[in-house]
């Protein structure tokens, strides 16, 4: 309940700035006391907002934190069902461990686990993900698709699209999608994702897809060894995001995609994602667990896998690591 009141105090506050508003306006609007609400008040001022009160006027919000938790989220947050049922954590392992449990036990699809700091974050193949606190969006939604197993792959085709799709909203930033899940800016990676999946047989229990994203990160945040293949959205703009306003964009985005796809299939998606693509029509290799394979980034085929033109004919590739040349 109390958390409840926060998440409509803060929208209300956030959609009346730079204004004052009356404590009788306000707990009319949020629907509790004005003694309530002026506890609130002091509990979102110890959590680093800066809040101001005028005897006559009222209050008006004159700062607020870069955070990701649900009150910060919600007054941006325009989708059905993606982002609608929340867990935040200041700092995790992974948000994918939590997810999976939350699947496990029935969380619904549109599900959100979001962390400030992960400090065993992921990608493909086990490879750390370097997850600074406050910086970055790291974050694991979770699906619960009608679809065969041999389709799941065709998600972290979808996912990449609609991050892609997101970020561009809210930053303008030329961002490219490289296959099979990485987003990039100016050849360095600004997005990894990660799609993780339970079922049995041909049946999906759910899907996670982990996403993270360096947004307001910089240099100093990094290894040395990432400084020159990992770049920021912060970096490539030249000044900070506002985090929760991007999550919710990217989430929109996410809800838009994966409705269409469960109504249309995956060529809407497909197109979409040709279109976002930086490597078609380049030489690549793609190293697959067996051998190594050159060519010319063609297409995607209508299962998602990556078709690569060599001297020897069209080859399907469904899961590699990819250089450019």
């Amino acid at each position: 309940m109390g958390q409840t009141i926060r998440n409509e105090l803060i929208s209300v506050l956030v959609q009346n700035q730079p204004h004052y508003l009356s404590g009788e306006e306000i707990s009319r609007k949020v629907g509790c006391s004005r003694a309530a609400i002026w506890k609130h008040i002091e509990e979102l001022r110890q959590q680093g907002y800066e809040i101001e009160a005028q005897p006559r006027n009222g209050y008006r919000l004159v700062y607020r934190p870069d955070r990701v938790a649900p009150e910060e989220l919600s007054p941006h947050l325009q989708t059905k069902s993606f982002g609608r049922h929340l867990r935040y954590e200041y700092s995790t392992p992974s948000t994918q461990i939590l997810a999976h449990q939350w699947a496990r036990e029935g969380a619904p699809e549109g599900a959100v686990v979001i962390a400030e700091e992960q400090v065993e974050g992921r990608g493909r193949m086990g490879r750390l993900w370097h997850s600074p606190p406050q910086t970055g969006i790291w974050m694991s939604l979770i699906l619960r698709p009608p679809i065969s197993l041999p389709e799941a792959s065709q998600l972290t085709l979808l996912a990449s699209v609609g991050v892609h799709r997101g970020i561009e909203r809210v930053t303008g930033l030329p961002v490219q999608i490289k296959w099979p899940n990485d987003l990039m800016i100016q050849g360095k990676k600004v997005c990894g994702i990660l799609t993780e999946l339970r079922g049995e047989q041909d049946r999906i229990h759910y899907i996670i897809v982990g996403i993270g994203i360096n947004v307001n990160t910089t240099g100093d945040h990094w290894p040395t060894e990432l400084r020159s293949i990992a770049t920021s959205l912060a970096i490539e703009l030249g000044g900070t995001i506002h985090r929760a306003t991007l999550i919710a964009a990217i989430l929109e985005e996410l809800e838009d995609f994966y409705q269409n796809y469960l109504q249309y299939g995956f060529p809407a998606i497909q197109k979409k994602w040709e279109q976002a693509a930086g490597m078609l029509g380049k030489t690549i290799t793609a190293h697959t667990h067996q051998v190594a394979i050159t060519g010319v980034a063609e297409c995607l085929n209508e299962h998602g896998a990556l078709l690569i033109r060599t001297e020897r004919g069209m080859v399907p590739v469904y899961s590699a690591d990819i250089d450019w040349h």
